[in-house]
């Protein structure tokens, strides 16, 4: 247990004082969400993400008795962006995210796994595996004639050959799309598990699932807030109704530990939305 109230512990990722970018996991925030389609916000939440986190630290975790403090942790601030440029922010998003081995960011929109996914396969050298959580496919070519935007991300991701589609899985999808973009990622390879088979499985199944698709190499989580129904996260720009339950979504994510994660991000919390008007 943390030796101060958590309120009062430094407004950082867990608390953590370490700011050592070669620590064992970076985090950073990424206060961008000129990608949105809907409401806006999600350019807040690294700090809100910061101020939650610091509840984690009050104990160990009872799922495997690990204290979440004494993890080699470095909260590196927030990368700059290009204050209302989409190309020239994840330009800088991208030179930013190549400094770190393990980086996890706290989003933002979800246009930021295009740059984060360009550094890393950039410095690992090849495409590597994806673990979507989702209620969008984020495959639409284009977001209202804006051809960068968050619901165009894996549409470039693929494009460009940053994820293999064979070890790329999508999970919780729900929300109504168009038949063309529904279909075009599975005709490429892409495995996608909707919010109904997750509620007719159980998380052990679905992450046995997942376990077979993206296998032993490299791997990275994209975690969309709105993975969950809007009952569990209602700070988020887009919800959709169906979702899964927290429950689920740890009791999948639990279970793929031991995988080869190099990197992930959280994106799409909007803390403003929760907010009376």
């Amino acid at each position: 247990m943390a030796a101060i109230p958590t309120f009062a512990l430094p407004p950082s990722f867990l608390g953590t004082t370490n700011r050592d970018p070669k620590a064992r996991f970076a985090v950073a925030g990424v206060p961008f969400d000129l990608g949105t389609t809907n409401r806006p916000g999600s350019r807040l939440a690294p700090n809100a993400i910061r101020a939650a986190s610091r509840m984690l630290v009050d104990g160990e975790n009872p799922g495997n008795w690990r204290d979440p403090s004494a993890m080699s942790v470095a909260d590196m601030g927030d990368f700059a962006i290009a204050l209302g440029d989409i190309p020239a922010s994840l330009a800088l998003i991208e030179e930013q995210a190549s400094a770190y081995r393990h980086l996890v960011t706290l989003g933002g929109d979800h246009t930021i796994t295009l740059p984060l996914l360009r550094a890393l396969t950039r410095r690992l050298g090849g495409p590597v595996g994806l673990v979507h959580f989702d209620a969008h496919v984020d495959t639409w070519p284009d977001n209202f004639g804006q051809v960068l935007a968050h619901g165009s991300v894996l549409w470039h991701v693929l494009e460009e050959g940053l994820v293999d589609p064979r070890r790329m899985v999508q999970i919780g999808i729900r929300s109504p799309v168009q038949r063309e973009v529904h279909d075009w990622a599975p005709a490429r390879g892409v495995t996608v598990i909707t919010a109904e088979e997750v509620h007719l499985s159980s998380p052990a199944a679905i992450a046995e699932r997942v376990r077979s698709i993206v296998g032993t190499e490299s791997t990275y989580l994209s975690f969309d807030i709105d993975a969950l129904d809007p009952a569990f996260a209602p700070g988020t720009g887009t919800p959709e109704v169906g979702g899964l339950a927290t429950w689920q979504a740890m009791g999948i994510l639990k279970r793929l530990g031991g995988l080869k994660w190099v990197g992930m991000d959280v994106v799409e919390v909007a803390p403003p939305t929760t907010m009376p008007n």
